[in-house]
């Protein structure tokens, strides 16, 4: 069992959190491009970051499949009170605290504002604000990955 169970969550975590970070990576150079307005014969620009945050907010609650089946594979192992684990689940709720919190209602503020050609706020700063955030979101991930695969204490030798 816990071999499905570290299975799912790998695979949870690969094709939900892949397509977040690749999406809200992605997401504020397309809303600039949109909010500039410029060069874009077919209309096109203005739908990308329409599409980006959407695959963000769908991927968002598949998401939610990696810590539960992270939270089964550690009971099932016994290692929930191990540090490395305990670490990963802390920069995991940080990570989605920062995407549901931070990144998803920025998404939405700058397709408002790359939609309305009176905005009171500038996109720019707003896009940039964004890539920050999301760079701290895939910084978060990429830590919580070194814990999973060096998971400091292991007695397995790798």
């Amino acid at each position: 069992m816990t071999k499905v169970l570290l299975s799912v969550h790998v695979l949870a975590a690969i094709l939900a959190i892949g397509p977040i970070t690749v999406a809200a990576s992605l997401f504020p150079r397309y809303a600039r491009q949109a909010a500039a307005g410029g060069g874009d014969p077919g209309g096109r620009a203005s739908g990308v970051p329409a599409l980006l945050h959407r695959i963000c907010r769908g991927y968002t609650v598949a998401g939610i499949a990696v810590p539960v089946f992270g939270l089964a594979t550690g009971a099932q192992l016994g290692v929930l009170t191990d540090a490395w684990l305990i670490a990963s689940i802390i920069l995991t709720a940080i990570a989605a605290a920062i995407l549901a919190l931070a990144i998803l209602p920025g998404q939405r503020r700058l397709l408002a504002s790359t939609g309305d050609s009176a905005a009171p706020e500038d996109p720019q700063p707003m896009a940039t604000r964004l890539m920050a955030l999301t760079g701290a979101f895939n910084l978060l991930w990429a830590i919580v990955v070194v814990l999973m695969i060096v998971r400091p204490g292991s007695t397995t030798g790798v």
